[in-house]
């Protein structure tokens, strides 16, 4: 079989997997879930999951479960899980492999390559971060591409007409929107803006403060420092959102927040879709700050688009919908499902790579101006700070740009390049990429300020090459900005990748006869070979609820009933039907 790339989505909230098969991006499914939650969690009863098991526990479980971890990617934070700590790369690294396992077994075949999407508006330091997660999981990184460029490609395959589309993605952590051009099979961006935090995880906690307000004013009781209560509340807050899209209002309900004096205190509060959105309004204000200004960089009028596409989860909500038509005149196209499409376009951008006949060419840009820091002199004193560009904002990608810049004075003979991108004209203002020294200048001519050639080269992924040479003495040097704060040595990268290939999730050992969990209360081998790790967790937490002897009689005559049922199901409908009755009693008991 010939070599598959496929094309992956590394959503805040959720992750797909796609390829293109027959000229048609489809996603790779694990049963019938299309798209995994992008959670990673330990549990002492069965080790490391990855998904939907591992959003099941964090109501049960915060401390051990991550959560957005694309929030994080770029920074030098570490994640405590279990008794271990890891960096954003490597917890992401587990949903990659995850969705690479999903692949391979969907294939039949190996799967070593990937394309990457990112939101457009990620910085140098998070691109970065996410190759190394995708190396530590395995993978080799071919194209990290922009989100909302990957949506124009899933939706201007095969599409013969010119457009002008403006894509709104909102996702669950960030927002980006992008002009994007299609013509006779070339998908252009135009322009980019957008702000990496701001998401559908930002209009939870939104509703999460509000109820936890209600809560408190109720009861006179305050949840700050329960973690178990607040990841139960942000969960129904989460819940009501999604309800809100479809419906005018709803509950937001949760049993058994906290208790006071013995009395259980619940959360049962009715909310209505007109009070979500005067909520959340500011968040969706902040969108609209993204829209003028794409407009504005693109030099086009709200009159010259001919299509709008949703793209994100998020965008269920009605009032995403509201603004959006309002402010374009155009009713919003979300014929391919928004939490689906950027997966589908980046399997499109991993079919063009490996050769496959797909009519599309992409042609994408750098959502940011990149620069040095440099000074002159004026009246006699010297301006420090200033922030020069060779490469502007919103320009097409690959390129290369060279400047010439020129010492202060005549005896200079070492300068320190600063590296920047940003929009600021004052050079600290932005975002240092890196630095570096080139020493040993020397002038042409007696009495001139020796010169250094500096050379910018920003590639397909997104990564940009620095060199600076003194072409009198032959001198130069040169980085690859990556960010000191967020990269991983080669030595590092293989160490984690080391250690992740130990850290086997629950679904690894279903067929491992050396698996021996001792802590388990439910021995795993009496587990029916077709339960997945969501069913089997479920299972470990009510065998630790029945065996605290905290229940009434009758409470425990109930779950026990479903523990035998589902040990002893014999079609995959009953084990299903089971499964989710087991499900809401935990939520109620627990």
């Amino acid at each position: 079989m010939s070599e598959i790339i496929v094309g992956i989505d590394l959503g805040t909230t959720n992750s797909a997997v796609a390829i293109v098969q027959d000229g048609q991006p489809r996603l790779l499914a694990k049963g019938d879930q299309k798209i995994i939650p992008s959670v990673v969690a330990y549990s002492k009863q069965v080790g490391w999951l990855v998904g939907r098991p591992a959003l099941n526990q964090y109501v049960l479980d915060p401390d051990n479960t991550v959560r957005s971890i694309k929030r994080k990617m770029g920074s030098d934070e570490r994640i405590k899980l279990g008794d271990r700590e890891f960096s954003p790369q490597e917890i992401s690294a587990f949903i990659l492999r995850e969705l690479k396992t999903i692949a391979e077994e969907s294939l039949g075949q190996p799967v070593t390559k990937a394309v990457i999407t990112v939101p457009a508006y990620f910085t140098n330091a998070q691109r970065q971060a996410t190759k190394e997660a995708g190396t530590i999981a395995g993978l080799e990184v071919v194209r990290i591409i922009n989100e909302p460029t990957a949506a124009a490609l899933a939706y201007g395959l095969n599409e013969d007409d010119d457009q002008m589309a403006l894509v709104y993605d909102l996702g669950g952590g960030t927002f980006d929107v992008s002009l994007v051009e299609m013509m006779g099979g070339v998908v252009e961006v135009r322009a980019s803006h957008g702000d990496t935090c701001l998401g559908g995880d930002d209009f939870d906690y939104k509703l999460a403060e509000h109820a936890h307000k209600l809560f408190e004013a109720k009861h006179k009781t305050s949840l700050h420092g329960n973690r178990l209560a607040l990841a139960r509340l942000r969960h129904a807050a989460e819940m009501a959102k999604i309800e809100l899209s479809t419906f005018p209002e709803t509950h937001l309900r949760e049993e058994y927040l906290a208790e006071h004096n013995g009395t259980p205190l619940h959360l049962d509060e009715l909310l209505l879709r007109r009070e979500f959105e005067e909520l959340t309004e500011d968040l969706l204000n902040r969108t609209t700050e993204s829209l003028k200004k794409v407009l504005a960089d693109a030099k086009l009028e709200v009159g010259d688009l001919s299509r709008v596409l949703l793209v994100g989860g998020s965008t269920r909500m009605p009032a995403v919908w509201n603004l959006v038509q309002e402010f374009t005149g155009i009713e919003p196209d979300a014929e391919i499902n928004p939490d689906e499409v950027v997966a589908l376009g980046a399997a499109v951008q991993a079919a063009i790579i490996a050769g496959q006949p797909v009519d599309s060419i992409l042609v994408d840009l750098t959502p940011y101006s990149l620069g040095i820091e440099s000074a002159t002199i004026m009246n006699g004193q010297v301006i420090p700070d200033i922030f020069t560009v060779l490469i502007h904002r919103n320009t097409t990608i690959p390129v290369t740009k060279e400047e010439i810049f020129y010492t202060l004075h005549p005896n200079q003979d070492t300068v320190e390049i600063k590296v920047y991108q940003g929009e600021s004209p004052q050079a600290s203002a932005n975002t240092l990429l890196g630095e570096f020294m080139i020493k040993n200048l020397k002038s042409t001519k007696p009495g001139e300020n020796p010169s250094v050639h500096v050379r910018f080269d920003f590639d397909v992924n997104g990564m940009l090459n620095v060199k600076a040479t003194n072409h009198v003495t032959g001198s130069q040097e040169a980085i690859t900005v990556e960010a000191t704060q967020a990269t991983l040595t080669l030595n590092e990268l293989a160490e984690a990748r080391r250690q992740l290939a130990e850290l086997n999730t629950y679904e690894d050992f279903e067929d491992d006869d050396d698996f021996d969990d001792e802590e388990s209360e439910v021995e795993l081998e009496e587990v029916s070979p077709e339960m997945d790790a969501e069913t089997a967790a479920l299972l470990q937490r009510a065998q630790g609820l029945l065996d605290g002897g905290a229940l009434t009689k009758t409470q425990a005559i109930q779950l026990k009933t479903l523990i035998d049922g589902l040990n002893e199901a014999e079609t995959q409908d009953k084990l299903d039907e089971l499964s989710e009755e087991l499900l809401d009693v935990l939520f109620d008991l627990e």
